[in-house]
């Protein structure tokens, strides 16, 4: 469900977002946190994993947005973070993982708006029941929007693209594995 809160979620994940040299989150990760909170202090779920990796310099999204975290009153006990995610896809994945070390089926996704289709997909695509928590800033320029719309549009096609490159490896994989084993027969 994409805007309001949902009911319940076994988890919250947080989508890293660039990070200053300061180690001060960009506007939309520092949203990003501030609405991950909320969803946490209104009960939503008992978990926050904070993702992303270090992919802006020295800092590690995932820490800094953990930090965020704990200052919007967060425990440092409830929040997991994955620290290696570099893109949407990563992020799924390795919050898969740490969404599973706690038994959690369903996950409220927090990113902006405008990035949320992609990233619902990508929870899905990995075996997560994902709903969505938007964190935009309201009143956003147009132009900005149609950017961001534009970029999203050709992340999901170097996405699809990506997917089915791994299809066709795994695939191929696959088959020479079967020939070999046929071979040693």
């Amino acid at each position: 469900m994409v805007g309001r809160m949902p009911l319940h979620a076994d988890a919250i994940v947080v989508l890293g977002c660039r990070v200053f040299p300061s180690g001060r989150p960009a506007a939309p990760g520092a949203r990003r946190a501030a609405r991950a909170a909320e969803a946490y202090r209104a009960g939503v779920a008992p978990w926050v994993i904070a993702s992303g990796g270090r992919r802006w310099g020295a800092q590690v999204e995932a820490r800094v947005l953990a930090a965020e975290l704990r200052r919007a009153g967060v425990p440092a006990h409830a929040i997991l973070q994955d620290l290696w995610s570099l893109t949407t896809h990563e992020n799924a994945i390795f919050s898969a993982a740490l969404l599973r070390r706690v038994g959690a089926r369903r996950a409220a996704i927090v990113t902006c708006s405008w990035h949320m289709a992609r990233a619902l997909q990508n929870f899905h695509d990995v075996g997560i029941d994902a709903c969505g928590l938007p964190a935009s800033r309201v009143g956003e320029p147009v132009v900005a929007r149609a950017w961001q719309r534009g970029h999203e549009v050709i992340s999901m096609w170097l996405d699809a693209r990506a997917m089915r490159r791994r299809r066709i490896l795994s695939e191929s994989a696959a088959w020479l594995l079967d020939t070999a084993r046929q071979g040693e027969a």
